[in-house]
């Protein structure tokens, strides 16, 4: 990856020591703790900026076999730029490099199925229901199992425009 990916309204930068006690601050608030549980360090995330200002982050993992090759994206993002569409900005900034630059004939997400808002931005760039995954994580506050939505995006079915 080139130093950063551009969004209609985000970059997309790999994260600095700088960014660390902002991502921290914000995996912290309890809009974004209630989904994601805070991880030991934020190595082979990218940041999401928005105006200079760290707004979230976003990851991705890559399966390299050649026989199930694909790429799974997960992101955070601060609660004062929810609800603006920049997470959508992100993950869909994020799918195309991988789609086109990666060559990744599919990609996954797998948010909480109770997440309806990460659900929502999802299926705006374009990601679809696969399938529900039965107690498939623990809840970082209550540590009680949840049921998680696998969803895919398929190359032949890019990313919606910005």
């Amino acid at each position: 990856m080139d130093n950063q990916l551009r969004g209609a309204s985000v970059v997309l930068r790999p994260v600095a020591d700088a960014d660390v006690k902002a991502l921290g601050e914000i995996v912290r608030e309890p809009e974004v703790a209630r989904w994601w549980s805070a991880p030991e360090n934020f190595d082979g995330m990218l940041a999401i900026v928005v105006d200079g200002e760290i707004a979230g982050a976003v990851q991705y993992d890559e399966e390299n076999d050649p026989d199930y090759r694909h790429a799974s994206i997960d992101v955070f993002l601060s609660a004062r730029h929810q609800g603006r569409g920049l997470g959508t900005d992100a993950v869909r900034t994020l799918a195309r490099w991988l789609i086109e630059e990666r060559g990744h004939h599919r990609l996954t997400i797998d948010p909480s199925a109770a997440n309806a808002a990460a659900i929502r931005c999802y299926e705006k760039v374009g990601f679809r229901p696969v399938g529900v995954m039965r107690q498939y994580e623990r809840d970082p506050v209550t540590g009680e199992w949840r049921d998680g939505l696998l969803m895919d995006l398929l190359a032949s079915e890019p990313p919606g425009p910005s």
